[in-house]
């Protein structure tokens, strides 16, 4: 058989709620940061929240926030 080398990337989950107006920033900032130009480099997934709620205080939405 053939040799090879297997050479993962560590990973890293990060989960962000945010202003819509920040978005685009949000997004060049963290390809800046994470891109390495190696397979694995991950992706972004860009969803929007229907609804949050501070379960502590009961609070919801931007107020949650």
């Amino acid at each position: 058989g053939a040799e090879y080398m297997v050479d993962f990337l560590p990973k890293v989950k990060i989960e962000l709620v945010i202003q819509d107006e920040l978005l685009d920033r949000a997004i060049e900032v963290i390809v800046d940061t994470a891109r390495t130009g190696k397979i694995g480099d991950g992706k972004i997934f860009v969803t929007e929240i229907e609804r949050v709620i501070r379960i502590r205080t009961g609070e919801e939405n931007e107020e949650a926030v």
